[in-house]
């Protein structure tokens, strides 16, 4: 299993005062990556995918909330846990951020134990997850292995469906963007 202090977090924000902030308050624990806009974070995120992202929501350019659906929508990152890290503090702003699939929203000027609990919380998750879903695929593959070999053994017919069957499984697979399916 992978431990926190493995995990690279990306910090996205236009000012560099806010990003020596928070690289000063994660630093010590995580791997921290920096972007100042948009697009360089998309080009960051399909080069080296970080495990967490802080996101800043005002950018001139591409804002955060155009960078959030744009990760969201893509196979490879819509994954990664978004955190907004912003000044926008009205109610119908952190709504809009989390309906984009975020899982969190910290208000600037931010508090560093408030930033480190919910990074620490959400890498956490993360991690549970991704270790979760490697058993659940041992488990399944072992049990589908063992199945399968009763089956050649007792119905080759139906074997030969099972096959078949194991196309689809394979395609529906690659469409979820699930690595290693059995």
């Amino acid at each position: 299993m992978r431990k926190l202090s493995d995990c690279t977090v990306l910090v996205v924000d236009d000012a560099e005062t806010n990003i020596d902030i928070l690289v000063d308050i994660l630093g010590d624990e995580y791997e921290v990556a920096v972007a100042m806009d948009g697009e360089s974070t998309l080009t960051h995120v399909s080069e080296e995918p970080p495990d967490l992202i802080l996101l800043d929501i005002m950018m001139p350019g591409m804002d955060g909330y155009a960078v959030c659906r744009s990760l969201k929508a893509d196979k490879k990152s819509r994954h990664i846990p978004i955190i907004f890290v912003t000044a926008m503090t009205e109610v119908k702003d952190e709504v809009e951020g989390l309906s984009l699939g975020a899982v969190d929203y910290i208000t600037k000027p931010v508090s560093p134990p408030i930033v480190k609990a919910r990074v620490r919380t959400h890498l956490k998750l993360k991690l549970v997850r991704e270790e979760l879903s490697v058993l659940l695929e041992k488990t399944l593959g072992g049990g589908i292995k063992m199945l399968t070999e009763l089956l050649t053994i007792v119905n080759p017919k139906a074997f030969s469906r099972s096959v078949r069957m194991k196309r689809l499984v394979e395609s529906m697979a690659s469409d979820l963007a699930l690595k290693g399916m059995w």
